[in-house]
């Protein structure tokens, strides 16, 4: 499970008192401890043998499927938004819709953490608030204009989308497959009962001799080898996943931390 002691996200307003900062009270704020500079891991990947059958897997797991919506909704925000902001830059009313822009970015990189800290077990320290520097609607407008971090969280959206869809293609597909292949022996009795198959057809093609060629999984041995191969895939894919949700980790790292 994710460690209860994740770092405070606290970068949702504008400072107020047009520059004035807030720090934490080490002897009087709770909540002092938790103001981290770096992002750490909550939790310790589990190891080889264990993972496809760990928690931490399953959460991946959740993380890389439930990813591409979030994904969908942050890229089409910020591509219309930036857009949007390019194509009225010449009006007034672009400069607050690159403003929104920034807004928008933040929030979803809020999302983002809460999703990398729930399942990743890893707690990025959002960034600091906005400073604002002049009073009035404008001088939040050019606050967020210059809001290094929200443009960094807009930039996320964008980057991490194709790397959304990848993630979810391949684990998705690699995950089915072997848990397939492993309980084949399970299932194995339906095709010859149900279907004029006598096992799993891997191929049925005729080539250019006009000789047929047809392979079904039905022998015992083939039977064992084809769920034993499909185990061997079970205990990969639990690192593959890892190993696409470690870019996601970086990615949170380095755009949407301080």
């Amino acid at each position: 499970m994710s460690s209860s002691r994740s770092t405070w996200d606290h970068e949702g307003d504008v400072l107020g008192g047009y520059g004035a900062d807030r720090h934490a009270d080490p002897y009087t704020d709770p909540r002092a401890d938790r103001y981290a500079d770096r992002a750490h891991r909550s939790e310790r990947p589990p190891v080889f043998w264990a993972a496809p059958f760990s928690a931490h897997y399953y959460r991946e797991i959740g993380y890389v499927l439930s990813g591409l919506p979030v994904a969908i909704a942050g890229f089409a925000v910020a591509i219309t938004l930036f857009c949007l902001g390019l194509g009225t830059f010449v009006t007034a009313l672009g400069l607050p819709v690159l403003a929104g822009l920034t807004t928008a970015g933040r929030g979803f990189g809020r999302l983002e953490r809460a999703r990398t800290r729930g399942m990743l077990a890893l707690d990025v320290p959002g960034p600091k608030p906005v400073r604002r520097v002049r009073p009035g609607g404008w001088g939040g407008i050019t606050a967020r204009l210059a809001d290094g971090a929200g443009w960094k969280a807009a930039l996320y959206q964008v980057v991490m989308f194709p790397w959304a869809i990848f993630s979810f293609v391949m684990t998705l597909v690699f995950l089915l497959l072997g848990w397939a292949m492993a309980l084949y022996p399970v299932y194995h009795w339906v095709f010859p009962a149900y279907t004029d198959w006598r096992g799993y057809r891997v191929f049925d093609y005729t080539d250019s001799h006009h000789v047929h060629h047809v392979y079904y999984i039905e022998g015992m041995w083939q039977i064992a080898g084809f769920s034993l191969a499909g185990v061997v895939l079970v205990f990969l894919t639990a690192q593959l996943v890892r190993g696409l949700t470690n870019v996601n980790r970086a990615a949170a790292r380095g755009l949407l931390g301080r």
